[in-house]
């Protein structure tokens, strides 16, 4: 339930209504908006009068929520949500923030070259893995604890954030000094994961699942954000489809739909989405001028060495051309 005060409501009567919805196990959380101050309401709202709010001298108007998810809700809160992740770093409302890196960390010397290359070429936050979760129980898992250091002295040495992917809670000490943890799509509907997450005071990357729906996005957005941590980024990474062109199916649509059910940041994933090259950078336009918040990109310095994702990996040289380009289009991204 959504109550939208009056521009000159009076402080005793929002005490006095606050106070009776606390008797009624209620929890009221306050947006203010330039214009008007909304009040989302989180609990069992079934035995609220909704006539009897109305008539209150200071309330405007009062609208239940059908959908169950509710502190990602635009209607609780209509302002997008900015997220700051590092000094002058930020996305939503406007600030456009692109990540890139290699899908593996293979060495200090592979992490440290791409990231000076990605800063240099306009990257706000460099992107590596440590931890990989893989098909195969035989493939490359990722250098774990070891290329979670190097991660970290890579951002100190070229002063970038870092975004990685955590895949158990028990790990979140390693993640101490890492900007923004990311949740990987296979994980997006492990709840006790995501409970731990809600109680970081971290901006928390959550990828879509391959076969889940927009809504069932924001329910796990939900359980993030209802242990407390609102700092919440969604990321499209592409859905499994009959399609066997590309490795999934990008759906650039959820990048506007997503924007109308919520306040909080959307990032495109183009790499995973296609899971060829070629076809990242035209994916990459799309997705800005689409109007999302944020890219992240997988690039390599050698792709066709590297121990994971090479096929979608593209070249410092391919990112450079790709950040000029995206600098040009992001004019005409679209937002209503």
């Amino acid at each position: 339930m959504v109550v939208i005060l009056k521009s000159n409501y009076d402080k005793e009567q929002l005490d006095r209504l606050t106070e009776w919805l606390a008797d009624m196990n209620v929890e009221p959380h306050f947006t203010y908006g330039a214009n008007q101050t909304i009040m989302g309401l989180v609990g069992d709202t079934s035995k609220i009068d909704i006539d009897m709010l109305h008539a209150l001298d200071i309330v405007e108007d009062v609208k239940r929520i059908a959908e169950p998810f509710k502190k990602a809700n635009r209607k609780f809160h209509p302002e997008d949500t900015v997220i700051e992740i590092a000094p002058g770093v930020k996305i939503g409302g406007g600030n456009l923030m692109v990540m890139a890196g290699p899908c593996s960390i293979e060495s200090e010397e592979q992490l440290c070259g791409i990231a000076e290359a990605v800063k240099k070429s306009g990257a706000n936050v460099l992107r590596g893995g440590a931890f990989k979760p893989r098909t195969s129980p035989y493939a490359f898992q990722g250098m774990r604890e070891d290329g979670m250091k190097l991660l970290i002295k890579a951002k100190k040495k070229v002063g970038i954030p870092v975004v990685t992917e955590i895949m158990d809670y028990q790990h979140l000490p390693l993640f101490e000094d890492v900007d923004i943890i990311q949740v990987g799509a296979r994980n997006m509907q492990n709840f006790e994961l995501l409970k731990h997450l809600g109680r970081q005071d971290k901006p928390i990357l959550l990828k879509r699942g391959l076969s889940n729906t927009l809504e069932e996005l924001l329910m796990s957005a939900e359980y993030i954000m209802s242990e407390g941590n609102e700092k919440v980024i969604l990321c499209e990474r592409g859905i499994r489809t009959f399609e066997t062109a590309t490795r999934n199916t990008l759906d650039i649509s959820a990048v506007p739909m997503l924007h109308s059910m919520t306040h909080l940041p959307v990032v495109i994933d183009p790499s995973h989405a296609t899971g060829k090259s070629m076809a990242v950078p035209s994916m990459s336009l799309a997705g800005v001028v689409a109007g999302a918040d944020g890219l992240i990109i997988e690039v390599h310095n050698n792709p066709a060495k590297a121990l994971c994702d090479g096929a979608q990996s593209l070249t410092p040289e391919q990112f450079d051309d790709l950040s000029k380009r995206i600098s040009e289009v992001k004019k005409f991204a679209y937002r209503k």
